[in-house]
């Protein structure tokens, strides 16, 4: 067991915290053997454990008397509160203590915070946050989905680069399929940006396949997608709010007629497979690919399930050796 990374985990943010956070946490202690450390307000945190028996012996509390709130102003949040969970948490990273932090906060105090104190990876120019697909059946990286929203080709390529190496090491993918998000699949076509990235990830080494369109982006074409991150923002918020239509629309049709129900209840089953293709909780977070430390945001809505799940893939990433092919990739660029 000593030689199991251990997980720090912000008990305290996300809309659900700390109540589900903790619940997450201590389900993963029992199940994984996971080594946790719960970071937040000792008070809370405690009171939340309690209500799940008897404390897992690979659960710590680490103090931490602040708290980070969703509606914060990001970077000054970061600077300001020391002693918050989310900056305690980073810390830890940052000082060796944690091989990884996991937090459903405040996304962009996190990344703040995580430059602010852990710092980029040499030669990584602009850090990234990644999304994880499930749409398919088959997991897709998909970046930059909002942390730069002015993109110069280099970080494409490095996005791609990054993404890459922790398909390979997280998630054992051979040689992953990196594309590049554009309006057409020609290698002329789309904007400035997009072409002389095509131009850079050709040449790059990646198994790079081309160009793809957005309607490519739910379908396993790709094993990594990159894109600038405004351009990414918005595709996932799109697909995000489309994937909440579609499915509230067909609960109402359901309702609407009794022998519409009647059918509804025959083909739940094939109902659940497309929820669950579709439930971010199956992956619970997103990598922060380009600092100088592990760190995995979840979604703010984050259940305990999500946080199990996230939990499960932020210790893979510990063991994997991700954060040192990470170091590697600048380095072998100038090689």
């Amino acid at each position: 067991m000593a030689d199991t990374p251990l997980i720090a985990l912000d008990a305290m943010g996300g809309d659900n915290a700390p109540a589900e956070i903790v619940a997450g946490g201590v389900r993963a202690a029992r199940e994984l053997g996971l080594r946790l450390a719960l970071v937040g307000r000792p008070e809370e945190v405690v009171a939340e454990l309690a209500k799940h028996g008897a404390k897992p012996d690979t659960v710590t509390v680490v103090p931490a008397s602040e708290v980070i709130a969703m509606d914060e102003q990001p970077a000054q949040a970061a600077r300001h509160k020391k002693d918050s969970s989310l900056v305690v948490g980073m810390r830890m990273v940052k000082q060796g203590e944690a091989g990884a932090f996991v937090s459903a906060g405040n996304t962009g105090a996190i990344m703040a915070a995580a430059i602010m104190y852990l710092g980029r990876i040499k030669g990584i120019e602009r850090p990234t946050l990644a999304a994880l697909m499930p749409l398919s059946g088959k997991l897709t990286v998909f970046l930059d989905v909002g942390a730069n929203a002015d993109c110069k080709p280099n970080y494409l390529l490095q996005f791609g680069e990054m993404a890459s190496a922790y398909m390979q090491r997280v998630w054992k993918v051979e040689r992953p399929k990196v594309a590049l998000l554009n309006i057409g699949e020609e290698e002329a076509k789309g904007s400035t940006l997009a072409q002389e990235s095509y131009a850079l990830l050709e040449k790059s080494g990646l198994n790079f396949i081309g160009n793809v369109e957005g309607r490519d982006v739910p379908t396993d074409i790709a094993d990594v997608i990159v894109t600038d991150g405004f351009t990414g923002n918005i595709v996932v918020k799109t697909m995000e709010g489309v994937a909440d239509f579609v499915m509230n629309q067909l609960r109402t049709a359901i309702k609407s007629r009794p022998w519409y129900a009647a059918a509804g209840l025959a083909l739940m089953p094939a109902f659940n497979q497309v929820r669950k293709k579709l439930d971010y909780r199956e992956y619970g977070a997103g990598p922060l690919l380009g600092v100088n430390g592990l760190v995995f945001i979840g979604h703010g809505r984050s259940d305990a399930r999500a946080i199990f799940s996230a939990l499960r893939v932020a210790r893979e990433a510990a063991q994997s050796g991700m954060l040192e092919a990470l170091r590697e990739i600048a380095p072998a660029r100038t090689r």
